[in-house]
């Protein structure tokens, strides 16, 4: 029988402090404390952020070792983000947990914040199968467009990526346009299930190879509601719904042709997506649709793995433990780092 293992994991890389605990990859707690202060600004503050940060990180990690039903003696490891994210709030939850490793003498264990997203999917949860080496992982997020592949645990290879704006920004720039608060792209996915997809058309950006663009679709959308405003000021409230669809259509596509050209090129056709904006409703169904259409095995994660939550962390840090890959406490945390 396998050893019992506890990680305690710390996630501190944007607004958001998470702190959970796994038993090896059964999640016990996954607490999440949200910042709502940045929704006055319409975007996150890494200034009011790391403060945030500062003063949530020690309830959420009690919180999370009550809800576990463990003590912090009963841990085996401290897994925490070293990057990349908000430099300010990466040094409250690494400074923390090295602080912890050290006063409890266990093993620290530095996680980078997209292989979180995709080892998500190891987690064990019912329901939910597990992909199997080598597979093809989509990462979405506000700050991340990346196609990988993932040969293992720790062997991971990035085959295209954004060369500039990430699919998330492009939704949350075009929510702004049409007015709504901040995060907008949940908001565009609500309405888009109401609307038309082919009522208005946006033309998909040329990118070579396996990379994304999204800079020129974001300008696009921009100039076409600028012009369609002009000639009727009540534009987009009389055609809010069709205008989520239609832009909503045209990001499924770019990223369905992608991830088409990838399993084209390598032959892999098991495919994870992960990262926040794998929680909208289209890109799931239109990812789950490709099982019938192609013949694919996909993979979505549970939903309250999508966004920046601890328990990715967690699973991550519970592989490397398993195969001794630690981290020293001269360990630093890095806004960019590298994949």
């Amino acid at each position: 029988m396998e050893q019992l293992k506890y990680i305690l994991a710390i996630e501190s890389s944007c607004d958001d402090t998470g702190a959970a605990v796994l038993c090896n990859d059964k999640v016990l707690s996954n607490v999440v404390a949200k910042q709502e202060i940045h929704e006055l600004y319409g975007g996150v503050i890494p200034e009011l952020a790391s403060r945030a940060h500062q003063q949530n990180i020690v309830p959420v990690v009690d919180v999370a070792l009550q809800k576990a039903g463990i003590q912090k003696t009963d841990l085996s490891a401290i897994a925490f983000t070293q990057g990349p994210g908000l430099m300010g709030s990466l040094l409250v939850g690494g400074s923390f947990a090295k602080s912890l490793s050290m006063a409890l003498d266990i093993p620290l264990i530095a996680v980078n914040h997209m292989h979180a997203h995709i080892l998500a999917h190891f987690i064990d949860e019912e329901g939910f199968d597990k992909p199997t080496f080598p597979f093809l992982a989509m990462t979405i997020s506000g700050g991340h467009t990346q196609i990988v592949k993932v040969n293992s645990f720790v062997d991971m290879e990035i085959l295209g990526e954004t060369t500039d704006d990430a699919v998330g920004e492009a939704y949350d720039k075009t929510a702004k346009i049409l007015g709504f608060p901040y995060p907008g792209g949940p908001l565009i996915d609500k309405h888009a299930q109401n609307g038309n997809p082919k009522a208005y058309t946006f033309t998909k950006p040329k990118v070579d190879g396996l990379n994304f663009s999204f800079s020129g679709l974001k300008t696009q959308i921009l100039y076409f509601i600028q012009k369609e405003v002009q000639k009727n000021p009540d534009f987009i409230k009389e055609n809010i719904d069709d205008i989520c669809a239609s832009v909503q259509n045209i990001i499924i596509k770019i990223l369905m042709d992608k991830i088409k050209l990838a399993v084209e090129q390598t032959g892999i056709t098991q495919i994870a997506i992960g990262g926040g904006v794998s929680a909208n409703s289209g890109i799931r169904k239109a990812l789950k649709e490709t099982e019938t259409k192609y013949g694919w095995k996909t993979f979505i994660p549970k939903f309250e793995y999508t966004t920046d939550n601890a328990a990715m962390i967690g699973i991550v840090g519970y592989h490397k433990l398993n195969l001794g890959i630690f981290s020293d406490d001269e360990v630093v945390s890095k806004a960019r780092l590298e994949f």
